[in-house]
């Protein structure tokens, strides 16, 4: 079951989902999600000797990506056709019983930014900052700023407690990141 706005607000008050810096909910709140803003840290693709990415071969990726600082205030330019990584300002922390998911805002896919590629699931017991995927798919380059709100979580309950929440998994790869995070597929056995 998707939890409504007052769900929410009471699940954030009894400490079962933790976010920081705490939600200003005049602001951020939905019906049923809340407004996550965009945080200081980019991860984009530098030129590389690889023609293509080779997922069978051993490649550290984070090798592949250069990471850009944003100071508050100041712009961030995503290029047509352009792919980056970022993250959001909130930090949140999902109790084993409740789950994340995370949406684009409509007003910004309607000028061709697309929020996340594929990983808008946050699984019960997830730990961190959201890591987003952004792709810009417009003609015409987007300024973005630190500080603007630029997704929607909202959180579903499970049908009961997760018996190995996120955290407790042998390979979870991304718990408790801070800062965008390149592809860490490469510590996945290869087949």
């Amino acid at each position: 079951m998707i939890l409504s706005d007052r769900d929410i607000k009471d699940s954030i008050a009894k400490g079962l989902i933790k976010i920081t810096p705490a939600p200003n909910f005049e602001e951020q709140l939905g019906p049923c999600s809340l407004d996550f803003h965009l945080g200081n840290t980019f991860k984009a693709f530098k030129p590389s000797r690889y023609p293509y990415l080779d997922l069978k071969r051993t490649t550290n990726f984070d090798d592949l990506m250069e990471t850009i600082e944003v100071a508050d205030g100041s712009p961030f330019i995503i290029q047509p056709s352009e792919f980056v990584l970022a993250i959001t300002k909130e930090e949140i922390i999902l109790p084993a019983h409740i789950m994340g998911r995370l949406d684009g805002r409509s007003s910004l896919g309607r000028l061709g930014l697309v929020v996340h590629s594929t990983a808008g699931r946050f699984d019960p017991g997830w730990r961190g900052k959201a890591v987003m995927e952004f792709g810009n798919m417009g003609i015409m380059p987007i300024i973005l700023y630190p500080g603007m709100r630029i997704c929607a979580m909202t959180f579903e309950t499970l049908s009961s407690e997760s018996e190995i929440p996120y955290l407790k998994q042998k390979d979870h790869k991304y718990a408790g990141q801070s800062v965008a995070t390149a592809s860490k597929i490469g510590e996945e056995k290869k087949q």
